[in-house]
């Protein structure tokens, strides 16, 4: 037994002399990782309180008041839970539905073109919108959905009455999921490409020589060899149902279409940091963070049973 654990550690010291270099790189991410997104989470504790800005998050002299699950209780009974619930959902279920596919027939497609030029123009061109900050985009939006906007233009030109796409409640879904589409699509296809380009050409090669087309060799070796690239991802959008894109929803509501903009983000955004509400705002995050857990969860646990490609 001795000359077994002696074994692994010597074993163990050796592995980290060979590759001394990827542990010193690696180091600074995982010490980002620690300093800003582990050690904050103490703050949880103000989620069970009363917190006011300036008292302890912890201490034993009776100064903190602790509620228990106060504020999650508060947010269910609230009049707004509802509409910011559904909400949430359904803006991140139209995502999911209408956005998730599209980086993945964009690979698929970009990988078909012969032209090796065209084909990076087309590459680089479609992460561009990825690197346009949030308020420009949203100020274009607005911009083309204005009453003499570009989209009202074009609907005048061909016969038609201008929309006021701004504040009709029942516009905001589309805009805000053609919007979102549009500019993550090409920098999410990466992923996809690049478990595209470490697929064997020989497996190409031989589907060739057995008479497979191009459409055959997409269906039968690169789809199958991508599958859990995308299953992956899947189950990471599965288990972001209620984190939608608040910072662009802000950009690009108004009080008008509260009543299908308004998600469980913008809500804390108003109630929670601009009313000051630290406690309940980090209760009702805490709660959506629970629920996202147990759909990643549900979402890995099912794709390991069917598929085999699990995150654990």
């Amino acid at each position: 037994m001795d000359n077994f654990l002696q074994n692994m550690k010597e074993k163990q010291m050796r592995n980290i002399k060979e590759n001394i270099e990827l542990y010193i790189l690696i180091l600074p991410v995982l010490l980002h990782i620690f300093i800003f997104h582990y050690i904050p989470l103490y703050g949880i504790v103000i989620a069970f309180q009363d917190y006011y800005p300036g008292s302890p998050f912890i201490a034993f002299d009776g100064s903190v008041k602790w509620v228990g699950l106060k504020h999650i209780i508060e947010f269910i009974k609230s009049i707004y839970f509802v509409r910011v619930f559904r909400n949430t959902i359904l803006l991140s279920f139209y995502g999911l539905v209408f956005g998730f596919w599209v980086p993945i027939v964009f690979a698929l497609l970009l990988n078909e073109l012969a032209n090796g030029f065209f084909k990076k123009f087309v590459q680089t061109a479609s992460y561009l919108p990825h690197f346009i900050s949030n308020v420009v985009v949203a100020g274009m939006v607005i911009s083309f959905i204005s009453t003499d906007g570009i989209v009202n233009d074009l609907i005048v030109l061909l016969g038609g009455n201008p929309i006021r796409f701004n504040i009709e409640p029942r516009y905001f879904r589309v805009i805000y999921t053609i919007t979102s589409i549009w500019k993550s699509f090409g920098w999410s296809s990466i992923l996809y490409l690049s478990s595209i380009s470490s697929i064997d050409p020989n497996l190409y090669e031989s589907a060739r020589i057995d008479g497979a087309n191009r459409f055959h060799q997409v269906r039968d070796i690169t789809i199958p060899s991508i599958m859990p690239t995308i299953l992956i991802l899947l189950i990471f959008s599965i288990g972001s149902l209620l984190g939608s894109n608040t910072e662009m929803i802000l950009l690009l509501y108004s009080p008008a279409v509260y009543e299908t903009a308004d998600v469980i983000g913008t809500y804390l955004y108003r109630d929670g940091l601009l009313g000051g509400r630290f406690s309940f705002g980090t209760a009702v995050g805490l709660f959506t963070t629970v629920i996202n857990f147990a759909l990643l969860y549900t979402a890995n646990t099912i794709s390991r049973k069917r598929t085999d490609y699990a995150l654990w």
